[in-house]
């Protein structure tokens, strides 16, 4: 029985929708290896997140497609992140001149490990070991865990509790 004139949502009878699997799919893969959020997909392709998010359900090769790139893109992260954490080397050709001759000679560069990079891999991957924590005990001997960024914040923190 065909549907009813007039209602605009009956099933066959709304807008066509914008998706095509031969531009869609490969275009989200290259954006999410470019870092593209979903609310900056859904904008190039001119789409609410809500049809975006439609796609993701009803588009079992847009979902595909948009994990991949993405478990891609994060996966090139987390290894420069670990490179810069344990320390890494490349390499390159460094140019020279001598005498008016531009020389080139293959040398390798050597990175140190980065504190930054360390302190953010371990607080993420075991932060039970690594967070800014600090247990404070008050004068009715209860226990109170604070996590602060500065020992300045820690120490007024402290004298607070033991004036108490």
């Amino acid at each position: 029985m065909p549907a009813p004139k007039g209602n605009t949502y009956a099933k066959g009878n709304g807008r066509p929708s914008k998706y095509d699997s031969n531009y869609h799919d490969k275009l989200v893969f290259k954006l999410c290896l470019l870092g593209a959020t979903d609310k900056q997909i859904a904008d190039i392709f001119e789409i609410s997140e809500v049809t975006l998010n439609a796609w993701k359900n009803t588009q079992s090769s847009f979902l595909k497609s948009l994990k991949k790139g993405k478990e891609e893109a994060d996966s090139k992260v987390a290894k420069s992140l670990f490179q810069r954490a344990t320390g890494y080397e490349h390499e390159e050709d460094k140019l020279f001149q001598y005498d008016g001759n531009i020389l080139s000679e293959r040398i390798t560069k050597h990175y140190p490990p980065d504190v930054v990079a360390c302190i953010f891999w371990l607080k993420n991957r075991q932060p039970e070991l690594w967070r800014d924590k600090t247990e404070i005990e008050t004068s009715n001997k209860k226990t109170i865990n604070v996590i602060v960024g500065d020992k300045k914040t820690q120490k007024n923190l402290e004298s607070l509790y033991n004036e108490n």
